[in-house]
């Protein structure tokens, strides 16, 4: 296993606010980007896409409740059940999925997006230190949390 390079990082970054940008024509701010040590502190909303293939792990988005209702009131939503809000924050992850394998080759293998409720602590599965980026959108934190490796 290789670790990412500063330009693989770099297109979460760029996915996470071009897919604000697209949505809400507001793009938001990057708080922090940090190696994870331990369990990271999440929300109550996790998207979870799992890469294998070229790349091996896991991409977590993990958003606060507030956030996800006013994305979805903007884009005209009016279902905010606990239900609607997981398959925004699954949708938001499969779509950091798929531009991933844009850039990082069609040999990328993307799951289903995979959704949890609850703020339990986010633990690393495949680096002992995952990348961590946080943000915030109209007032409201959130987190992706990029937990891969190039497989050599």
């Amino acid at each position: 296993m290789d670790s990412l390079h500063e330009s693989e990082l770099k297109l979460f970054v760029d996915s996470v606010q071009r897919y604000f940008q697209v949505v809400t024509k507001q793009e938001p701010q990057i708080t922090s980007a940090f190696l994870g040590t331990g369990d990271i502190e999440g929300y109550d909303f996790n998207g979870i896409v799992t890469f294998s293939g070229s790349y091996n792990g896991h991409v977590i988005v993990s958003m606060p409740q507030q956030l996800l209702r006013e994305l979805l009131l903007l884009q005209r939503e009016t279902d905010l059940s606990d239900g609607n809000l997981l398959d925004a924050v699954g949708e938001i992850a499969n779509t950091l999925g798929g531009n991933a394998r844009k850039t990082l080759g069609s040999q990328l293998q993307i799951s289903v997006p995979m959704k949890l409720q609850g703020a339990s602590g986010i633990k690393a599965r495949v680096r002992k230190h995952p990348y961590v980026i946080t943000l915030r959108w109209n007032h409201q934190p959130a987190l992706v949390c990029v937990d891969m490796e190039k497989r050599l």
